[in-house]
């Protein structure tokens, strides 16, 4: 379906070798790294490095994934744990369609793979595979969070799906006849998401010929997420590793009872968000608040225990310019109710009493001489 460049591709081939998803230095982080070009008409490339902690990639696994109708395409798109990367564009960027096809340029190195079920755009990071549709959720989440007016582009017929985007002028860079829809009268130009060529892949602008009379479905995101506990960190330098901690005031709490979750960050960076994460059991993770480290780059919190039974809790931070964020270790609390409390002291009081009257029953029984019989002697 997609034209290849097979010069091109085999000089791309080499430095995409090198792009995979690891575990990097800091705790519970994950970093890949992609390359971008400066220009079409200039070799400066540039090496982009992005970290994604292990709290935040759980928080998306956890997530409903479901697609009942075509509705539900939109919720996959998730603009703000993906701004950092948006940012780091804007560095090298200074018009929408050099931004745009630097996107397009990042999606076009993750490997290609049918995969099921639909994935949010951390998950698709962190995995390092997808398909077109997984594509065009990066993609579309990357160019909305940096400002860009974008579709995704639904093909019933063919099974696929890319992404539109406006610009304020037609595409420059196009090799071949410009392709766009019109929504509400706005223009908006095609971006194909797919193909492992990443130096000389699909503009902005163009399309594989088979989609050109092909069908498609506009789908506005409108109903994209608005919010999240946490953002990928992106540098054009070396992340540097970083780690957190996280301590509770207690390990077993009574129901509706205050508990104190504290934690430091390192290195002791004021000012920065840190979240912190809930489950009861083997239930998903939630975010359970955002707050703020002191110039100590110590953070503190009060939880109220208003759910009974196993609960887990643990922190991260999303990292910065310079440090690869991190997540702490997990730890694990138990909330009793008060009727099973109660029920407890009443059972061990009735235990203790029991033993007190058993010993005390014991002693005295003992205490009472059996009379001597008299011997007789022959």
């Amino acid at each position: 379906m997609l034209r290849k460049y097979l010069v091109a591709f085999m000089i791309a081939a080499v430095l995409t070798a090198s792009i995979h998803t690891s575990q990097c230095y800091s705790p519970g982080c994950y970093t890949v790294a992609y390359y971008l070009l400066k220009s079409f008409n200039r070799s400066e490339q540039y090496k982009l490095n992005v970290a994604v902690t292990q709290s935040l990639y759980e928080y998306y696994c956890g997530l409903d994934h479901r697609q009942v109708s075509i509705r539900d395409f939109a919720k996959f798109v998730t603009p703000h744990p993906l701004k950092p990367i948006a940012d780091k564009l804007w560095d090298i960027y200074s018009t929408h369609e050099d931004f745009a096809n630097g996107v397009l340029m990042i999606v076009h190195q993750i490997p290609y793979n049918v995969t099921l079920p639909a994935k949010y755009p951390v998950e698709t990071i962190v995995e390092n595979v997808g398909d077109c549709d997984l594509f065009s959720y990066v993609a579309a989440s990357i160019m909305k969070a940096g400002g860009l007016d974008v579709v995704l582009l639904y093909y019933p017929g063919k099974a696929h799906m890319n992404i539109a985007v406006h610009l304020p002028t037609a595409p420059r860079y196009a090799r071949i006849p410009v392709r766009y829809v019109t929504y509400n009268g706005v223009r908006y130009y095609v971006a194909e998401c797919t193909g492992g060529n990443w130096m000389e892949g699909w503009r902005v602008g163009e399309c594989p010929e088979d989609l050109w009379q092909a069908e498609c479905q506009i789908v506005s995101l409108e109903d994209c997420e608005k919010w999240a506990p946490g953002q990928v960190s992106a540098s054009y330098k070396t992340l540097q590793p970083s780690a957190i901690s996280l301590t509770l005031s207690s390990i077993l709490v009574i129901h509706g009872s205050a508990l104190t979750i504290s934690g430091q960050l390192s290195p002791k960076l004021q000012n920065k968000a840190v979240a912190i994460y809930f489950r009861m059991g083997g239930s998903p993770w939630k975010a359970l608040t955002i707050v703020k480290t002191d110039s100590e780059g110590k953070f503190s919190w009060t939880w109220i225990a208003n759910e009974t039974g196993v609960c887990q809790f643990k922190a991260s931070w999303s990292g910065d310019d310079d440090y690869a964020g991190a997540s702490s270790p997990t730890i694990t609390v138990s909330v009793m109710s008060k009727f099973f409390l109660t029920i407890f002291i009443t059972t061990v009081a009735l235990v203790c009493m029991g033993l007190v009257i058993f010993l005390m029953a014991t002693l005295g029984h003992r205490s009472v001489e059996e009379p001597e019989l008299p011997r007789i002697t022959y």
